[in-house]
């Protein structure tokens, strides 16, 4: 791996909240176009991590660095406008909108047209084409002028990528994006997510407590375990860890070496 290949990495990131060292010296690579996972039990410092990615925490040490770029202390919105797009494990999304209008709305708040509240919301043609694109893109065109307060809670989740998708981010940071989903919901939202990938050229990082997801999709896994980073690899060398499995994958999940076997990165 070379360091042009490099879109976003953290050194010696740490985060403190009073006595707790929720991250502690945490150094991650994420390479461009690749798909990469964070995993760990509760209390790993993962989702602490991911919130100091997008901007959500300020680290007490330790830098982030995306594209080049110093982004330690950059706000939300500067991210947002440099190409990082995050999701939450709570969809946000405006329920008595359409899904057209949902995305439509996403892809001009990240422009540089104001909005007009006296302007028909049929003159922003270039974001309603764009809109349109994203929409089907993640399999919503049959439901594109529903209201989003009546899609299915898997039609939520993929609405809320398309909302993600419309400024179109280099980097998606996708927190838990399966939470709450039906197990038979899922392999059709992760064939979403990794449609996106290959047709968009993304590069995704993803925090995700369902192993079968995790260990099928991942090009790269950080495993992390009492704010430090205990294990990183490809998922066949995740799974096959004997202290990742003591720790995390064999204690919580079982086995999941026959998963990673064959994935060869």
């Amino acid at each position: 791996m070379t360091e042009k290949n490099i879109i976003l990495e953290t050194h010696d990131l740490r985060k403190d909240f009073g006595g707790l060292v929720a991250v502690d010296a945490v150094n991650l690579q994420v390479e461009r176009g690749s798909l990469h996972s964070i995993i760990g039990p509760n209390g790993a410092g993962k989702t602490t991590l991911f919130n100091l990615l997008t901007g959500n925490h300020r680290p007490t040490a330790g830098t982030i660095i995306y594209k080049g770029q110093d982004i330690t202390h950059a706000p939300l919105h500067r991210r947002a406008h440099l190409g990082l797009g995050r999701s939450f494990q709570i969809t946000n999304l405006f329920p008595n909108l359409t899904v057209l209008e949902n995305v439509r709305l996403a892809a001009q708040a990240m422009s540089k047209v104001n909005f007009n509240l006296l302007k028909r919301a049929d003159s922003y043609k270039d974001f309603i084409k764009r809109a349109a694109e994203v929409i089907e893109l993640v399999g919503l065109r049959d439901m594109m002028l529903m209201p989003a307060n009546t899609l299915p809670h898997g039609g939520k989740r993929k609405l809320e990528l398309a909302v993600l998708l419309a400024p179109n981010p280099e980097v998606l940071l996708l927190d838990e994006p399966t939470a709450g989903m039906a197990s038979e919901q899922v392999p059709e939202l992760i064939g979403t997510i990794d449609t996106v990938r290959r047709q968009g050229g993304k590069t995704i990082v993803m925090v995700e407590h369902n192993m079968n997801v995790v260990m099928n999709i991942s090009d790269k896994i950080t495993v992390m375990n009492l704010g430090r980073v205990l294990a990183e690899g490809v998922p066949g060398d995740i799974a096959a860890n004997k202290t990742v499995q003591s720790v995390y994958l064999g204690e919580l999940y079982g086995d999941f070496s026959s998963l990673g076997s064959d994935h060869g990165g």
